[in-house]
């Protein structure tokens, strides 16, 4: 059973609404991008040039909106940014019709395109951990109590006053905060099992969205045209649809994702301000920090905190594999047939693609793709459920990283990827598989990274540090060592309670350390590592594949999952220590 902070109405609107659609419409528009060229532009010469400057400008983009998306929505909250998102998304996809050139129309289009869509994406993360992490300052029940206590107050016996005064060492560790760390750590664990279990079904989600593109959008063209429209005018009716769906979506979630956990002191008042008044219950709220400081603070997590900074090595990672996958896979592929004679080369003045120039590599590119997408929409959930039983010392994605140093390596030593060829074989599936459960893997285990980093509920060096507290150096409490303070008895008032409402034995206090208030920077510097492991791999493998071989950018993706692997090794290393350190300190 899954516990969430948020409502149903809430979980089901960030899945269905954000999680779905976030890849949707990218996909449509990365797919359909060509025939708005040729089509309604009418552009019959560059047309590959042209589609290639649009789509490096739309990285050029996300790099900078991506952080910038996250820094704002510390401030406006995560739903006015997705709702934001997804309305320049549906108005870029109208915007694309009335551009009657590529440059500047419809490179314009394409960059108001890129701002809406990085809002989603980074969403995608900085909406997660809202879902499971319960905001500082409210009360967490504890699931072993049997019955719930109402605002926080604790009705049990208080001792007597008369016990108190004689302290023995098991007395003093049965009253002191142990009791509350343990209250806590249950409450902890199933966070991040919830955390994990929320990160399987957001990949399953977002893989399922680039279907609704592929099964639902992008057929809405030749569907117009079979219903008597000319070309140009079934493109427009395809993005005009796509686009409404968009603003729908905006829509959904306006009234979804309302009073999300930890939102509520969120609005475009703090825009600009980063002072704001206390709460009505008269506790401290944390000071807003300006934007650079809020960029800073998400950079700096990256190296003091081991889970965030392994969260954003493994963004890095995933969003790599990702064009490793669908454009290296496919260039591979037609490289392959066209050196061995078995179809003839695009005329570039053509504006047919490889579907038309070299059927069989599509469909073969086609086929692995496709394989190794199946294998990580399947595996999803596997690394969710994983991600939330195996926390310990990250050994679901040390196992994603393995995967992907093997798959990646003997695909670019590959001498065939037909597995009917001459020198091909039918490990040629196996290896794509690995591909898709490397990258699965490497999104899932980074996502539930991320949630549990920005709660700090799996911090073995916090929960060490509060051992030290509890403990004196001798690693026992000294029979004349100060009690905690009771709460005081006699209440101020006949209307007060006999203990007051902030007395609570076993409610764990909130963790100071918690990082939700910078999850929307956080998510945002995820997405820009992501993009700029994107950039870095579409350049410099593209230049390797030129001039060191077809294999070349694979061999750079193993490189880069093992990078991976040995993060994630030196960080469960660390962990052991701390582990070994802190059971040896309470006992």
């Amino acid at each position: 059973m899954l516990g969430f902070a948020a409502t149903r109405t809430q979980v089901a609107t960030y899945l269905f609404g954000v999680a779905l659609f976030s890849i949707s419409f990218l996909v449509f528009l990365n797919s359909s991008i060509s025939f708005v060229v040729t089509q309604r532009i009418g552009q019959a010469h560059h047309v590959g040039d042209a589609v290639g400057t649009l789509g490096f400008a739309d990285e050029l983009v996300a790099l900078v909106a991506c952080p910038v998306w996250g820094l704002l929505s510390d401030r406006v909250g995560v739903r006015s940014v997705a709702v934001i998102g997804y309305t320049i998304v549906g108005v870029s996809l109208w915007v694309f019709m009335a551009a009657k050139n590529v440059y500047p129309q419809l490179l314009l289009a394409r960059l108001l395109f890129s701002l809406g869509a990085t809002a989603t994406a980074t969403m995608v993360t900085a909406i997660l951990p809202t879902m499971t992490v319960v905001p500082s300052g409210k009360p967490v029940q504890d699931p072993r109590t049997p019955r719930g206590r109402q605002n926080g107050a604790s009705h049990a016996l208080a001792p007597s006053i008369s016990s108190e005064l004689t302290i023995t060492p098991a007395r003093f560790q049965s009253s002191s905060p142990s009791r509350d760390s343990n209250t806590a750590g249950v409450a902890d664990k199933d966070m991040a099992a919830s955390t994990s279990h929320l990160a399987g079904l957001v990949g399953i989600f977002t893989g399922c969205g680039a279907l609704v593109a592929l099964l639902l959008f992008l057929p809405l063209p030749t569907r117009f045209g079979a219903g008597g429209a000319e070309p140009a005018a079934a493109v427009a009716d395809a993005f005009y649809v796509v686009g409404t769906i968009a603003i729908f979506v905006a829509l959904g979630c306006f009234f979804g994702l309302r009073r999300l956990p930890g939102e509520d002191e969120k609005g475009w008042g703090r825009l600009v301000h980063t002072n704001h008044k206390p709460s009505e219950s008269g506790s401290a709220r944390p000071r807003s920090l300006s934007y650079p400081r809020l960029f800073w603070e998400s950079i700096r997590l990256g190296y003091q905190s081991p889970t965030i900074g392994l969260g954003y090595v493994g963004g890095f990672v995933a969003r790599a594999s990702s064009v490793a996958i669908s454009l290296f896979i496919p260039l591979f592929t037609n490289t392959y047939f066209l050196s061995t004679g078995q179809c003839r080369a695009a005329d570039p003045s053509d504006p047919a693609d490889i579907k038309h120039s070299c059927p069989q590599a599509y469909k073969l590119a086609a086929m692995l793709t496709g394989i190794s997408q199946l294998v990580a929409l399947l595996c999803a959930p596997i690394f969710g459920h994983l991600s939330a039983r195996y926390p310990k010392y990250n050994l679901p994605l040390i196992l994603a990283a393995a995967a992907g140093v093997a798959g990646y390596a003997a695909f670019g030593s590959v001498a065939s990827p037909d597995p009917k060829g001459k020198d091909g074989s039918g490990g040629i599936f196996a290896i794509v598989a690995l591909l898709g459960i490397s990258q699965i893997g490497a999104i899932v285990c980074s996502l539930a990274l991320l949630g549990r980093g920005i709660n700090n509920d799996d911090s073995s060096t916090s929960r060490l540090h509060n051992v030290e507290e509890r403990m004196p150096s001798n690693g026992h409490p000294s029979a004349g060592a100060t009690p905690p303070r009771s709460p005081t008895l006699t209440p101020t008032s006949e209307e007060a309670p006999l203990l007051g409402a902030n007395h609570s034995r076993n409610r764990p206090s909130p963790d100071p350390t918690s990082h939700t208030h910078l999850k929307g920077s956080i998510a945002g510097t995820y997405s820009l590592l992501g993009g700029f492991g994107i950039l870095l791999l579409t350049k410099a493998g593209g230049a390797l594949f030129d001039s060191s071989g077809p294999g070349a950018p694979f061999y750079m993706m193993a490189a880069f999952n093992a990078l991976l692997l040995f993060v994630s090794a030196a960080v469960a290393i660390k962990d052991a220590y701390i582990s070994v350190k802190r059971d040896g300190r309470e006992t």
